[in-house]
């Protein structure tokens, strides 16, 4: 399970003196905790795993956002720190499918739901993300769903 593979890095780091990894990992630890004070009261509880993936990938999302405003900003010392928080939360994350690979699964479901023009996007994007949630970047996919429908 990934929260396990978290928990074992948050040692390690410990034990190396990793204090940039360190932080970073209590970061996520930080957030599936939120995540998880807020599944308490949901009427139905996701997968652990999907759970942690989720989270991550909100967190890398948020982190590549802020690369991107600190260095149009001229503050590369602080896109730095961002940039080691994400390649630390990614190196939790699932592979991600290639490109070619995500059109490939975007053809398929395309043909599969039948899916002819863009009023389809939606029911090609539900059965994306309850398939390949955990391993396509949905922002990047929703582009390419929209350039395989028009």
């Amino acid at each position: 399970m990934i929260r396990e593979q978290i928990k074992s890095a948050q040692i390690t780091a410990m034990k190396a003196g990793d204090k940039e990894r360190l932080a970073a990992v209590r970061l996520i630890l930080a957030k599936l905790k939120d995540r998880d004070i807020e599944l308490r009261t949901a009427s139905t509880v996701p997968d652990d795993d999907a759970t942690v993936v989720e989270v991550l990938q909100k967190m890398v999302k948020q982190r590549r956002e802020s690369i991107e405003m600190f260095n149009s900003g001229g503050r590369d010392e602080l896109a730095a720190k961002e940039q080691v928080e994400l390649d630390v939360i990614e190196s939790f994350l699932p592979t991600q499918l290639s490109e070619d690979e995500t059109k490939a699964a975007i053809d398929a479901i395309k043909a599969e739901v039948g899916a002819a023009s863009l009023k389809d996007m939606g029911k090609v994007m539900a059965v994306l993300k309850e398939r390949h949630g955990s391993v396509i970047d949905m922002s990047k996919a929703s582009g390419m769903v929209k350039a395989a429908l028009s």
